[in-house]
């Protein structure tokens, strides 16, 4: 604490980022300033509470960089959290793609409903959206390709086919197409996909008038149902703005340590698509605001005309980063849009609050209690379990939990290579593969080991540890007649588990964890180790066609269910009959 109240001294009132470390140097959380030194000392003043209130605790040392104004630090602190992924921060990964019409617009027209990826260009097409899920936009392209006769097929067929004939395509596959019907064509429907339904609507009421005047009734009706649907499809909540100006509105709403964000998304003048979000605070909520909105259009090349945003945001550095025009309106329909994405921000955080707060007390304060009781600053709990089969297909899992969550890009499977068939010397093999690799490969250390058993895996556990000269707590789940955790045992105490507190729930997750974890793989072991050595006893099947067809099938039900064509692909015609015969 000397160390960072003399660095506090030495800070700067000019903008930048800082980068908080841990005991292991570790960055554990990176923000930025507009006045480092007083944003950087107002994290060791005052009272902390939640998610803060941890960071704080874990703080050991801090670095910072100088920049030459606040937009520089803006954009750097996001290069900074990509580079060292924090884990105090939050990261904004959000990997859902939203349904767009793409209309080609070359000399065959083509409607069809797309997924762009980020920062995907369609060569000659454009793109609409993003709809509110993917069957509206289904039916918009249903009801324009019965409207307009657009290339429908995916590949040319040799002669024009039914579409063509029931006058649904121009039949470009055969047939010379005039440019100046195909233009207006795609004019027509481009005017339709920005907003103006009224030309589309106006010209079927024509053509069904027409088509009733001339006793044409069976055409009349046809074109009265096609109106109908098109009311049904373009049922959308209408913004009358007086323009068909694409927007997006962003609000937020805070309740104790959670923040709700909402998304509103504006096209053509109708409101097609909201996003929530719910993030646990943990910094200023005008600082997480400013930065969730640059993330979420990192790479985004569908960008609106106009953002809106609610009081207090600083719009001129976000609408220099993102080129786009970034308001607060103070009134009008645009500032209840505004207010619109407050409420649903804070309706859905308050649905929503109790099942958060529930989960939170059987995680993350269920850890700060284990801490507690165990007199231990935990962060990082490793825990282990052994599954075999009479001795056959020993495998081990390790699961990971990092201040109460489970960190699952972390966790680690073992397969048994040694002779050992004991609980014991099971424990002893993986404990000894983990934490030697841990130390050759300077991995982050568990703050906790907790094993699924009692104290033969403890006392073997304890010995490879001292054996490394690691110095790492271990306690087993201990568990009753039932089958539920009653208490948990170390080599000198034993600690009672009060049933259904939300410690016992905590650590109901992680046993139930690492024992789903470790038996799914022990099954995938074992069913590809039986379907294997099934597979040995078939003349003409060595070790590479047996690998191939364990690839490729999976299963012993998949092999016996394929067809010749199916199994040709990986054994010769000779074989299949042998293969074929055995299995039966």
């Amino acid at each position: 604490m000397d160390l960072i109240k003399q660095k506090l001294s030495l800070l700067p009132k000019k903008p930048g980022c800082y980068l908080m470390k841990d005991n292991t140097g570790t960055i554990i959380y990176v923000g930025k300033a507009k006045i480092l030194k007083n944003r950087v000392t107002s994290y060791f003043t005052g009272k902390k509470t939640g998610k803060t209130k941890a960071l704080v605790s874990n703080i050991v040392d801090f670095e910072y960089i100088v920049t030459e104004s606040e937009k520089e630090a803006f954009l750097l602190e996001i290069n900074l959290i990509k580079k060292y992924d924090p884990k105090y921060n939050i990261i904004f990964r959000d990997d859902k793609t939203y349904p767009y019409i793409s209309l080609s617009y070359d000399k065959y027209p083509k409607l069809e409903v797309v997924r762009p990826k980020k920062n995907q260009k369609r060569k000659n097409a454009r793109l609409f959206g993003p709809y509110p899920n993917v069957y509206a936009a289904k039916n918009i392209v249903n009801m324009l390709n019965r409207i307009y006769p657009l290339r429908k097929c995916k590949t040319f067929e040799d002669k024009p086919c039914l579409y063509y004939h029931i006058g649904q395509c121009l039949g470009y596959c055969k047939l010379e197409v005039e440019k100046e019907k195909v233009d207006e064509m795609v004019k027509e429907i481009t005017s339709f996909l920005n907003g103006n339904y009224l030309d589309i609507t106006k010209k079927l009421k024509e053509e069904m008038y027409d088509a009733s005047s001339k006793l044409n009734f069976e055409r009349a009706q046809e074109i009265k149902e096609l109106l109908k649907y098109i009311s049904k499809v373009l049922e959308k909540q209408k913004i009358d703005l007086k323009d068909n100006v694409n927007r997006d509105i962003f609000n937020y709403y805070v309740l104790e340590d959670f923040i709700s964000i909402q998304v509103l998304h504006l096209r053509g003048g109708n409101l097609v698509e909201r996003n929530s979000y719910i993030y646990e605070l943990n910094e200023d909520e005008i600082d997480l605001f400013s930065n969730f909105i640059l993330s979420f259009y990192e790479g985004n090349s569908d960008m609106p005309k106009e953002i809106l945003l609610p009081d207090n945001i600083d719009t001129n550095i976000l609408s220099e980063i993102l080129n786009v025009k970034v308001l607060i309106p103070s009134r009008g329909p645009k500032r209840k849009l505004v207010l619109m994405a407050y409420e649903n921000a804070k309706i859905k955080l308050n649905e929503k609050f109790d099942l958060i707060k529930n989960d939170l007390n059987r995680s993350v304060y269920a850890n700060e209690e284990l801490s507690k009781l165990l007199n231990i600053n935990i962060h990082r709990i490793e825990s282990f379990d052994n599954s075999h089969l009479f001795g056959e297909y020993t495998v081990s899992g390790m699961v990971v939990f990092v201040d109460g969550k489970p960190s699952k890009k972390d966790y680690r499977k073992y397969k048994i290579v040694g002779n050992a068939k004991d609980d014991y010397h099971l424990m002893q093999e993986v404990i000894e593969r983990r934490y030697s690799r841990v130390i050759n490969d300077n991995l982050v250390k568990p703050d906790l080991i907790l094993v699924d058993g009692g104290i033969i895996q403890i006392n073997a556990t304890k010995e490879i540890l001292d054996n490394l000269c690691l110095d790492i707590p271990v306690y087993g789940m201990q568990k009753n007649d039932k089958h539920r955790i009653c208490a948990l045992v170390s080599e000198e105490k034993e600690i009672s588990i009060e049933k259904n507190s939300d410690l016992f729930h905590y650590l109901e997750k992680i046993s139930e964890e690492v024992h789903r974890f470790t038996i799914n793989y022990h099954k995938d072991i074992r069913s590809k180790g039986s379907l294997s050595s099934k597979l040995d006893n078939i003349p003409g099947i060595g070790e590479k066609r047996r690998k191939d067809l364990i690839k490729h099938f999976k299963t012993l039900e998949n092999i016996k269910n394929a067809t010749d064509e199916e199994l040709l692909k990986i054994v010769p015609s000779n074989v299949i009959d042998n293969l074929k015969n055995y299995l039966q």
